[in-house]
């Protein structure tokens, strides 16, 4: 078995570990899988090769054998499914993993994706800092709620699982905006997560080659 990932060449964050392809990294140090990166450019995820393994022209792809699969929340169920490390063994705790992934990509990125959108994207216009503090406040909607879950605990469920992973990414993206740092709870998971050996070697790898590409 070949496992292969497509990556930025050079990453827009620098290597900070925002870009998705972080992600499946971090998933394959878990579960102690070794993989290869395809390194992409942005002229490359235009390009009708590229688009016939990720039709967004987005990254990463994950390509094992004969197998493609694009999507993030897809490539690790995958991983997990098939390699111990990141699902419970019996079968609730299985389901309750997932929907974590699920919870993750689905309830609480999306807010965080827009709050990236009107600072980077709509920054500009006029009606953005009417905007601005309408998407913070469903963002510290959201960490309440999921601050709230949490609790005391050290992970959503009785063990780290997959839907840590991704949660955890997910909240990293609000670093630079000092939202996350806001919420206690939830600043002291995230940093729990990321003193994980298999996310620091997964880190590395990217800033590695972001420092090799000049960034």
């Amino acid at each position: 078995m070949t496992i292969t990932i497509t990556a930025f060449e050079r990453s827009p964050d620098g290597g900070k570990g925002l870009a998705r392809d972080t992600r499946v990294r971090w998933a394959l140090e878990e579960v102690g899988q070794s993989y290869d990166v395809q390194f992409v450019s942005f002229a490359g995820l235009k390009e009708p090769a590229y688009r016939a393994v990720q039709p967004f022209g987005q990254i990463p792809a994950y390509l094992e054998d004969d197998l493609v699969l694009f999507e993030t929340g897809s490539i690790i169920l995958h991983i997990a499914e098939r390699h111990e490390g990141l699902l419970p063994r019996d079968a609730h705790g299985r389901a309750r993993a997932i929907t974590w992934m699920f919870a993750a990509i689905g309830t609480v990125e999306p807010p965080i994706l827009d709050l990236v959108t009107v600072r980077l994207v709509e920054g500009k216009e006029a009606w953005a800092a009417e905007r601005l503090p309408l998407v913070e406040a469903r963002i510290h909607a959201r960490l309440a709620e999921l601050s709230t879950y949490l609790g005391d605990k050290e992970w959503l469920e009785d063990q780290f699982t997959a839907g840590d992973l991704m949660m955890v990414h997910v909240l990293q993206r609000l670093k630079p905006s000092g939202l996350l740092a806001r919420n206690e709870t939830l600043a002291a998971y995230v940093a729990r997560a990321e003193a994980r050996p298999a996310y620091q070697r997964a880190f590395a790898a990217q800033l590695a080659i972001n420092g090799l590409t000049g960034a």
